[in-house]
């Protein structure tokens, strides 16, 4: 028995309903089976196989759908053409989304390449920020010993200048 499934709906492409569908058919042992988008808002679906397994297939297409469909009817006919075998159109469809992935891949390498290179560029403008903290920091420890033994020394002037006062002042 041959059947041609229609699937109207705002939403029925790029929610996976042919995969969903050649499961169905897998799962009912249907041996030939294709599904295509058609326009914009349409799939349709051929499957051939035993009456019993072929009307297994209609009820569920009737009754189930993938999660994120949005379906308006589903409408049967009969189908007198020819039907790719399962396997086959299981090929198909990978090739299908191969064709969708390459370009991504490809622009997720080159991503990765230049966030590579960014990242060497931040490694070497983080040792430099090291370099450049680790000088400074010395500098500051040399400028503090440079200092303090100017404190130390004006600190004494200071207390025997405040004893001189002190004794002219008659405090002492």
């Amino acid at each position: 028995m041959k059947l041609k499934a229609k699937i109207v709906g705002p939403k029925v492409q790029d929610v996976g309903y042919r995969y969903f569908l050649m499961s169905m058919a897998m799962s009912n042992r249907i041996r030939m089976f294709e599904a295509h988008n058609i326009e914009s808002n349409e799939v349709w679906a051929f499957v051939d196989g035993d009456d019993e397994a072929v009307k297994a297939f209609r009820a569920q297409a009737e009754t189930k759908r993938p999660a994120k469909a949005e379906v308006s009817g589903i409408f049967f006919d009969d189908f007198e053409g020819d039907i790719m075998r399962i396997g086959e159109y299981a090929q198909f469809c990978s090739t299908v989304q191969l064709n969708k992935a390459i370009p991504l891949l490809l622009d997720m390498r080159d991503d990765l390449k230049e966030m590579k290179g960014d990242m060497k560029e931040m490694k070497s403008d983080m040792k430099a920020v090291r370099k450049t903290t680790e000088v400074t920091l010395e500098e500051i420890k040399g400028l503090r010993e440079d200092v303090q033994p100017g404190y130390s020394t004006n600190f004494r002037q200071l207390q025997v200048d405040v004893r001189a006062i002190k004794q002219q002042l008659g405090m002492l």
